[in-house]
């Protein structure tokens, strides 16, 4: 290999480790001291627990690890965004599990905790998963109420969510295994089966506190709420569990006998490994020019794939795989310039009209065929100038993103490097509803490059301060721009971008197989009942 091979190899490894440091602090939640006051209450960490119920030796994906990221630090920060989540096994069924993490404010619900658990609930209805919520929070988090309580997309539409999938059909099994307090009392009572633990676990409209200031009650919280109370008075709860390990146990036991389901029917054979070893991925991509091929050969089984229109569109690389097994649509940018037959020379990671026009009849084919689509994005835009206007560039990007967003067939992206503009739409971005949408640790995403952004908001600037006579030095125009530049490359970094679950996870590449194979089967619960129409398209 040569010596940029080995400098993008260097550079990705040092990505990886910065990514599994800062993972590392976000395990500890609200810190090792918390975690062990939680053990002197004979309680497990939302991690442990999830860790017992999950089927040893089996794959399992951590959905939004970096919610809340670097944000709230006017609040103290909210690791991981208060709530532990995973795709999984238990008792050989893939579930979704949904820990609240008692040690992050009490498991209280912070704006990012809200929209962490939709998106676990939107996970759940797409795929038909059953979801397991183990429940140990204070309830909404009091000085932020304003932005997680009264709108469409906060707090209470959790509780609607269960409604819609008790409606759907899909299973729901609830543990309170803490505080369950205030209108978060009717997640567990929504769903199929609810347990508590004995002694830590509490439900309750209102605590004794509440309780005493509204109608002079006074009442302590167990007598209240406990497990005794609601297994043997008010029958709101169906088990009572006398700690936490009973009660996981407890729900692998239910789940063990959760019968199998109608499946949506994807092409599946005996899976193989790539031929070439996937760690070379760290040395062939780089932010300059490679071949997207190299990177798909040490994704797809055997390095095995069949290329569709393979001469033409060459910016787009569509090609039919297999991975883990799975049949797949593959849709990547191909970050090298390449020639057309016209003897046009086209950029890499752009996006031109022919690319455009192949992949939207590829996706209508896979649509056609029930393929699964897999997006490795990795583009800054769409071709400008007066030559691709001409050539109507934007009819065909609006037929790509006609038969991607009306695509039935599951969608799954992975972000390799840019991520930028309607090239993030038209590659299948977050807004296009991927089942799964992940990015590696070089995935960069904005409306467009912090250069390019800086150097367009520099001239509006300067034209304005001229427009008013002044003058602008040009220390003061480079002051501006690397300002600016700051800015939008912060914003770009696929940490931001997690942190608010514009990305369901950063991802080490070599885990590449292991997220789309996962994503691939969840899908694969949920049959397709809708018929493929792209609508009209602009030809």
């Amino acid at each position: 290999m040569d010596l940029e091979f080995n400098k993008n190899d260097d550079k990705m490894r040092l990505l990886i480790s910065q990514m599994e440091q800062r993972l590392n602090k976000i395990y500890d939640g609200g810190g090792k001291k918390r975690i062990e006051k939680l053990h002197e209450q004979g309680k497990m960490s939302a991690r442990e627990r999830i860790d017992f119920l999950l089927d040893k030796n089996t794959p399992r994906f951590e959905m939004g690890a970096f919610a809340g990221y670097e944000m709230y630090p006017e609040h103290g920060g909210c690791p991981g965004g208060g709530v532990v989540i995973f795709i999984g096994y238990v008792s050989g069924k893939q579930c979704i599990v949904v820990a609240n993490d008692a040690t992050v404010k009490a498991g209280a619900w912070f704006p990012i905790t809200g929209k962490k658990n939709l998106r676990a609930q939107e996970i759940a209805m797409e795929n038909r998963l059953p979801i397991i919520y183990l429940v140990d929070s204070a309830g909404v988090y009091l000085p932020m109420q304003d932005e997680i309580f009264p709108d469409k997309e906060h707090f209470g539409r959790i509780f609607r969510n269960n409604a819609i999938m008790s409606g759907m059909g899909i299973l729901q099994v609830s543990a309170v295994m803490g505080s369950c307090v205030a209108g978060g009392a009717y997640l567990p009572i929504m769903s199929d089966e609810a347990m508590i633990v004995d002694k830590t676990g509490s439900i309750f409209l209102a605590g004794s506190y509440l309780v005493k200031a509204a109608i002079g009650e006074n009442i302590d919280n167990e007598t209240l709420g406990g497990a005794t109370t609601h297994c043997e008075i008010s029958g709101v709860t169906d088990y009572k569990c006398k700690d936490d390990a009973d009660c996981l146990t407890r729900i692998r036991n239910i789940m063990s006998k959760v019968g199998d389901y109608d499946k949506a029917g994807f092409n599946r054979e005996t899976p193989a490994l790539p031929k070439k070893d996937q760690k070379e991925m760290y040395g062939i991509l780089n932010d300059k020019q490679y071949e997207i091929r190299d990177i798909i050969e040490r994704i797809v089984d055997n390095g095995e794939h069949d290329e569709y229109k393979e001469l033409y569109g060459q910016s787009i690389v569509c090609t039919y795989a297999r991975i883990d097994g799975w049949a797949v649509g593959i849709v990547a940018n191909q970050r090298k310039v390449v020639k057309s037959k016209k003897g046009e020379m086209q950029f890499g990671g752009v996006i031109y009209s022919d690319s455009a026009d192949k992949a939207a009849r590829f996706i209508m084919n896979c649509n056609q065929k029930k393929i699964p689509l897999v997006f490795l994005q990795d583009a800054t835009g769409f071709m400008v100038g007066s030559r691709s206007e001409h050539g109507g560039i934007i009819k065909d990007g609006a037929k790509l993103v006609n038969a991607m967003a009306n695509s039935v067939v599951p969608k799954f992206t992975i972000i390799l490097g840019n991520s930028y503009g309607a090239a993030n739409y038209a590659m299948c971005g977050k807004a296009y509803d991927p089942r799964l949408i992940v990015g590696w640790p070089t995935a960069q995403i904005a409306v467009m490059g912090g250069a390019q952004a800086a150097k367009v908001l520099v001239q509006i600037e300067v034209a304005s301060l001229k427009a008013k006579g002044e003058e602008i030095t040009p220390e003061k125009e480079a002051e501006l721009y690397n300002k600016t530049k700051d800015r939008y490359d912060t914003q770009t970094t696929p940490y931001y971008a997690a942190s608010r679950l514009w990305l369901d996870a950063i991802i080490d590449p070599t885990d590449t197989r292991k997220v789309i194979s996962m994503g691939i089967e969840a899908a694969n619960h949920a049959p397709i009942t809708k018929q493929y129409n792209v609508g009209v398209l602009q030809t």
